[in-house]
């Protein structure tokens, strides 16, 4: 409605847990908009380190499936496939690289991490550091602003001695007392426990479709081949390989010996990335039969997840893993870390990340020393006599060396200060562990309220994936949308203008803003041929013609002449301020603000 009124809007939805599309209408010619989004999340803690990613580009996602009409756009054009019913809605254009690159990107961090650091570094990205003199950090980027092209990850680690066992964060609304709670378990030697010296059949599936091209292959044959010398002669493994089709190395897995390793190794070695990415094969080949009597079975995935049928995808896991464990490595400088850490969370098995070949050694070190590490099973957490907690998730995930137990809890009508402690009980091996946290005291924390939100989302949204009730899994998100003001699948957040600005009769022109491709991609690989030279007309019409995403059915973009962009396609200041907290990412809302400039 406002849009036809000729009224400023602005809308944000979310496609994906990790894809949020925003839309503006009624832009006047040579206007300048600024979009200011908010969120919240929680911070990565494994092995020593907090880690901070932040998504700065959204690969091209490929869609499988038979192209199914559902229903024809205004334009008569209507695009989409059995497994992604709406591809459209997570596709952008993609800039050819001949004609440079765009989305300029500056950033602006305050860190307070609560403690003393031993190290603090930005992983793939030079940054310039000053301390503030009150134990916080100030952190930039060196060259100033960077092309949207890849992923930014900041890291840093307590000093020895400093490191937190322990976490509590609260808020207090109407609806009670929220609580976000972290511990550390211990960790245990390699030879602690029943599992050291269980003999494995390990499945490696690695991704060399098109996607992959170039330094994401490379890491990725690194990391394999890092991985098949670790095997033992104790151990079975085969490897899969998938792009538009899915093939093996053996019939079915062989033993580990001399001859095996090196005849793999050969295998890796030849292995060319181009095709789509067809993983469902994949993953039904990779899970077929089962290990012989006293082997576990692992199955390491290593892909850079540019799909968009997540969940079919997590569906085939859930329904086929039996007792196997899924290890996903995300492989290249964007990754679809919401489909790699849900893959593993539903696999039982932990989420490595490499974003450059230099990164392989250490990365594939800290998951083998993991694989080798009793695992902290049957978690359970028992609360004070009388108290009604509302936990998610509510079946806490094994754990693996070095990563912390990390939930979230609702009181309904609990007082700021609860009496009493939780209590969280697991094994190690044979070895039984139980941790204790008082829930006295804590830092107060605005946002609390909204992680746990978001948790419960995700709890119900896990339920579609095993058939539960739609309309009931959708009436409750939209609830927790509504209620906390969240971004979800089912509810959208929106500003408008009041006053009009587009005089009536003056036509739309719709466009949709292009991006980067990924650093490490490699175009023709993903779309096809690209002129080697571009001169200003031809990246001109790069920016109106570029190709939206990797899919079988055909995306028709208009031509027509189209809306002149500011420098970096918005002046929008990033600024992330992480607070004391030492989980939580500030943010309290996801909020739209337009301004319009003289």
């Amino acid at each position: 409605t406002a849009k036809r009124q000729g009224k400023k809007a602005g809308l944000l939805e979310g496609e994906r847990p990790n894809i949020f599309t925003t839309s503006i209408a009624n832009i006047g010619p040579q206007e300048e908009i600024t979009i200011d989004i908010e969120y919240q999340q929680t911070l990565r803690y494994d092995q020593g380190a907090f880690r901070l990613r932040f998504p700065m580009v959204v690969g091209p996602r490929y869609t499988p499936g038979n192209v199914r009409v559902a229903k024809f756009g205004a334009g008569g054009w209507s695009v989409g496939t059995e497994g992604v019913p709406e591809p459209e809605k997570i596709r952008a254009p993609v800039l050819p690289p001949a004609f440079g690159k765009i989305n300029p990107v500056k950033l602006s961090i305050e860190l307070e991490p609560g403690f003393a650091l031993s190290e603090l570094k930005s992983s793939y990205h030079p940054v310039a550091v000053r301390e503030d003199g009150s134990g916080g950090y100030e952190i930039s980027l060196k060259d100033g602003e960077v092309p949207a092209d890849r992923d930014f990850e900041l890291v840093w680690k307590p000093e020895t001695g400093a490191q937190p066992q322990a976490g509590l964060f609260t808020e207090t609304t109407k609806d009670g007392r929220y609580i976000l709670v972290m511990i550390l378990p211990p960790t245990a030697k390699p030879t602690d426990g029943k599992t050291k010296g269980l003999p494995r059949e390990v499945i490696f599936v690695i991704d060399v479709s098109g996607s992959m091209a170039g330094t994401s292959i490379k890491q990725a044959k690194a990391a394999l081949a890092l991985a098949i010398d670790r095997l033992t002669a104790d151990d079975r493994f085969n490897i899969v390989g998938f792009n538009d089709t899915a093939f093996t190395l053996f019939p079915n897995p062989r033993p580990a010996d001399r001859m095996t390793r090196e005849t793999a190794k050969r295998f890796v070695h030849w292995l060319a990335a181009e095709g789509g990415t067809r993983m469902a094969p994949a993953v039904r080949l990779a899970l077929r039969g089962r290990p012989p009597a006293g082997h576990i079975r692992q199955m390491v995935f290593l892909t850079d997840g540019a799909i968009g049928n997540e969940r079919e995808l997590f569906g085939i896991i859930d329904d086929r893993l039996g007792d196997a464990r899924l290890f996903t490595i995300g492989i290249g400088s964007a990754p679809n870390s919401y489909f790699m850490r849900k893959a593993a969370e539903v696999g039982r098995g932990t989420f490595t990340h490499i974003g450059d070949v230099n990164e392989v050694g250490v990365r594939m070190a800290a998951l083998f020393e993991k694989l080798e590490r009793p695992v902290l099973t049957d978690l359970a957490v028992a609360w004070p006599d009388g108290m009604k907690a509302e936990m998610w998730p509510e079946r806490l995930p094994d754990l693996y060396a070095g990563e912390p137990v990390i939930f979230t809890a609702r009181v309904p009508g609990a007082a700021p200060e609860s009496p009493g402690a939780i209590v969280v009980t697991g094994r190690i091996g044979l070895a039984r562990w139980q941790g204790t946290l008082s829930l006295r005291g804590g830092k107060a924390t605005p946002g609390v309220s909204k992680l746990w939100a978001r948790d419960k989302i995700s709890g119900l949204m896990n339920a579609l994936h095993e058939n539960g009730d739609a309309n009931d899994v959708r009436r409750q998100v939209v609830a927790l949308g509504l209620g906390h003001h969240l971004v979800t699948k089912y509810t959208s957040l929106i500003a408008v203008d009041v006053t009009p600005s587009r005089p009536q009769g003056e036509p739309l022109k719709r466009r949709k803003v292009p991006h980067n491709l990924p650093e490490g991609w490699e175009y023709d690989k993903v779309f096809g041929g690209v002129p080697d030279n571009a001169t200003g007309l031809d990246r001109k019409a790069g920016l109106m013609n570029a190709p939206a995403a990797i899919t079988p059915a055909a995306i028709i973009i208009g031509s027509a002449r189209g809306l002149a962009l500011p420098k970096g396609a918005t002046t929008a200041p990033l600024h992330l301020v992480l607070g004391a907290a030492l989980l939580v990412l500030g943010l309290i809302a996801l909020v739209l603000v337009r301004r319009r400039l003289a």
